[in-house]
């Protein structure tokens, strides 16, 4: 191989991995049927994604700074039913979808739910900052611009975030349970989150 073709070769990796990652970004597919990599999850007709709680695993570590600037590890949440939302300012779907995030984790955090945003591709915070605030999201966001969180987070072969939005629910127990690639009303968000909060 000459020293030219490498470098092509290296840009059109980088040309189709961007192609990819556009496709995926601000997802509306309402079945939100995905490939995932897992093994041992089903997809029902609503495009939500479960795990029998005895073949869940753990994510990777998944801490950082909020995009208020506060520090954030999921870690300290085990023992909650945890909602991990990627959303980005820029994504219709995502603004779609946060009344219902924003009424939901009002409505069960009482009851154990504990919602988690995380915010990427939103190199300057303002936009995401101004759309916390035009929602009046209750719950911090990891600020995740590059989408380091995203990719390192989550186990191969999980049930991951693959689309922007992607909501990705784990159990008390801190580990992944149930996942949607689409933006979610009231009725869907719910049930993923109530069953895993019933669970012993």
């Amino acid at each position: 191989m000459s020293l030219s073709r490498a470098p092509r070769r290296t840009l059109l990796a980088v040309g189709i991995l961007s192609a990819a990652l556009a496709l995926s970004a601000c997802s509306s597919d309402s079945n939100g049927k995905s490939g995932g990599g897992g093994t041992n999850f089903v997809t029902n007709t609503g495009g939500i994604s479960t795990v029998a709680k005895g073949e869940r695993e753990a994510p990777n570590a998944i801490a950082g700074e909020t995009l208020e600037g506060g520090k954030l590890d999921l870690a300290d949440l085990k023992g909650k039913v945890v909602v991990l939302n990627v959303w980005g300012s820029w994504c219709p779907p995502c603004r779609a979808e946060a009344p219902n995030f924003t009424k939901v984790a009002n409505d069960l955090k009482a009851k154990g739910a504990e919602f988690v945003g995380i915010n990427t591709r939103d190199f300057n915070k303002q936009p995401a900052l101004a759309f916390e605030e035009d929602y009046e999201v209750p719950y911090p966001s990891l600020y995740d611009p590059h989408g380091k969180l995203i990719l390192n987070g989550f186990p191969k072969g999980t049930l991951n975030p693959q689309a922007i939005p992607s909501t990705v629910v784990l159990d008390k127990e801190g580990k992944i349970a149930a996942r949607s690639l689409m933006a979610l009303d009231e009725k869907k968000l719910r049930s993923m989150i109530e069953p895993l909060l019933a669970e012993k």
